[in-house]
């Protein structure tokens, strides 16, 4: 049977074989992306080429993107559902459309990948009477000249068969790129209907029985000032298939935690509590899951915490917590968590990480964080089965205060001790603490795409002069760690050995603010990575490089050398400094071992 490891190479060389050059993975937390914590698609980095940017690799490309989508957590715990995935992906940028694309997948999911072809089912779009956007015909066309059986293709709406950024054409701004897509479902037929879903099962029915494992967008339309739609003056390509939908489809497993990229997590699971899986699968998904996610988490740097990412990495070992504690684990003695660790490190090996180091360094963090929320959710859950109903409603803070369960965790303890609790009522009291909210977090578990306004491109700008100031000012050890951009403010981290002094960090202000004085331009050259490195071009070090990079120089490209700032990076920005406006840094601190975060605006 093929692994995700064979997989992946499979992948890689059908593309390659026709004609496409492989971008490298963004990581999991997004530079300059606002709008979301985490990268939660393939085609996140590439929005400025599918909105017309030149990429630096050529038209036809390809990867395969770690994804998390914090939004997906509560939905953990079916046969389907994962935080944590990964994306393989294809573009063509303005280069080929619809009968290249339909034809190429096809043939990889049925001669490279061996699926039976009557497994498979297609869905295509019905159009759009009210935006006069007309059925996809041709790709209908294409489906039945590659031997596709009418009884399986399918036309749905735009709910169902339309992307754009916005989603449906209604909810599109003027401006917005959008177009139909065909989807590929798979058929589990051992899976009877469920009636909950409708009386009659079909293609895109969420029962179970049928499952997307590839969706081709085609870049077709723009919205126009007035409403309607025109097309676009060169079409795009964009596809997503999830690794591990393909996987169940190849194995024929309608149970993703059965699959090999979870069932070495759950085999060590079941060794470690002694519990067997198909007694306990709610609960253990959720377990092997969460782990997983976490795992992969602190590999990129996080840490749990009260705040954005690190909130998310807590809520998820919280999680896992509460499950183990369901299956009749006792957390205030947990034993130890190597194996399951090792098991997530052994399932995907060299791909992502360092065999012996990664255990060592993740383990103690995932250990520490679990057996103290062990012990505080035993406390917690003995105060609970204590308190009286009507009392509970109005203690929902209380408990996060003094035990740090979570609002959603809380809710899953009551139903687990048959409580019953003014819901409405209980939510409210919880919502007057506003942690979460405050912190920045509050919207962006939608896993949005970068915002490209006009104050945060200029911000964008802004933190690229920032960058080089600072290694002119406090010196050439300064390593950037990360930035985060809102139209508000820009946000910019940095290591440095030196902890740099209020003088020089005002120093740097200026030093940013002369630039913006001496209107410099802002302009990109596409070149070797070598040649990059030689003239000195600063990059992000968690981020690879393809062979051929974008670089921006603020100061003129035709002239590098003599250029005040050089970067690595994919765009947008002004196209000359001064149309940033004066810009001041209002706030300076420390945020870790020769850490250091600074506020602009």
């Amino acid at each position: 049977m093929l692994t995700h490891v064979q997989l992946r190479k499979k992948f890689a060389d059908f593309w390659v074989k026709n004609g496409h050059k492989e971008i490298p993975a963004i990581p999991l937390v997004p530079q300059n992306d606002s709008t979301t914590l985490f990268t939660g698609s393939g085609m996140q980095q590439l929005v400025p080429y599918l909105l017309g940017e030149p990429h630096p690799l050529g038209s036809r490309v390809f990867d395969i993107q770690p994804c998390i989508r914090a939004q997906d957590i509560e939905e953990v715990g079916d046969n389907r559902h994962d935080t944590f995935f990964e994306m393989m992906g294809n573009w063509s940028l303005g280069d080929y459309f619809k009968k290249e694309q339909l034809t190429w997948f096809w043939k990889f999911l049925t001669e490279e990948l061996k699926i039976p072809k009557e497994k498979l089912y297609v869905t295509v779009f019905a159009g759009d009477k009210k935006n006069n956007l007309p059925a996809d015909d041709e790709s209908i066309k294409i489906w039945k000249s590659l031997g596709i059986p009418e009884s399986h293709i399918s036309q749905y709406g735009p709910e169902k068969n339309w992307w754009s950024r916005a989603g449906v054409p209604d909810n599109m701004p003027p401006g917005e790129p959008g177009g139909p897509d065909s989807e590929v479902f798979y058929e589990f037929t051992e899976v009877k209907h469920d009636f909950k879903f409708g009386n009659k099962c079909h293609t895109n029915c969420d029962c179970g029985r049928f499952i997307e494992i590839g969706n081709s967008v085609f870049m077709q339309y723009k919205k126009n000032v007035d409403g309607t739609f025109s097309e676009l003056p060169a079409m795009n390509v964009d596809f997503g298939g999830g690794l591990e939908r393909i996987t169940m489809a190849i194995e024929d497993k309608n149970d993703l935690f059965e699959t090999n990229v979870f069932i070495k997590i759950i085999l060590a699971l079941e060794k470690l509590t002694g519990k067997k899986y198909k007694d306990n699968k709610k609960e253990m998904r959720i377990i092997s899951d969460h782990l997983k996610t976490s795992t992969f988490l602190i590999k990129q740097g996080i840490m749990p915490s009260n705040k954005e990412q690190g909130y998310v990495l807590r809520r998820l070992l919280r999680k896992a917590s509460f499950n183990l504690h369901k299956i009749g684990v006792e957390i205030k003695e947990m034993f130890s968590l190597d194996a399951l660790i090792q098991s997530v490190v052994n399932t995907y090996g060299t791909v992502y990480f360092d065999f012996k180091n990664d255990v060592e360094t993740i383990t103690p963090i995932i250990q520490e964080e679990m057996n103290k929320f062990g012990k505080a959710l035993t406390r917690g859950m003995n105060e609970i089965k204590n308190t009286d109903e009507k009392e509970l409603e109005n203690k929902a803070f209380y408990f996060y205060q003094s035990y740090g369960l979570p609002l959603e965790l809380l809710e899953e303890i009551f139903i687990s001790q048959n409580k019953k609790v003014n819901r409405d009522k209980f939510r409210a009291e919880f919502e007057k603490h506003k942690e979460l909210s405050r912190s920045g977090s509050a919207g962006k578990f939608k896993g949005g795409l970068a915002d490209h306004s006009e104050q945060t491109i200029k911000y964008h700008t802004a933190t690229h002069l920032l960058h080089q100031a600072l290694f002119d000012v406090v010196g050439s050890d300064i390593r950037q760690e990360g930035s985060n951009i809102t139209t508000e403010r820009l946000r910019f981290d940095f290591a440095s050995t030196l902890k740099p002094t209020g003088e020089q960090i005002k120093k740097v202000e200026e030093i940013i603010n002369s630039k913006i004085k001496e209107s410099l331009p802002v302009e990109f050259k596409i070149i070797p990575k070598e040649e990059a490195m030689k003239l000195g071009a600063k990059s992000f070090f968690r981020e690879k490089y393809p062979d051929m990079v974008k670089v921006y120089f603020v100061g003129s490209a035709s002239s590098p050398q003599a250029a005040y700032s050089k970067e690595f990076c994919g765009g947008p920005h002004v196209k000359n400094t001064s149309e940033i406006g004066k810009i001041e840094i209002y706030k300076f601190e420390k945020i870790g071992s020769n850490l250091y975060r600074i506020y602009a605006k």
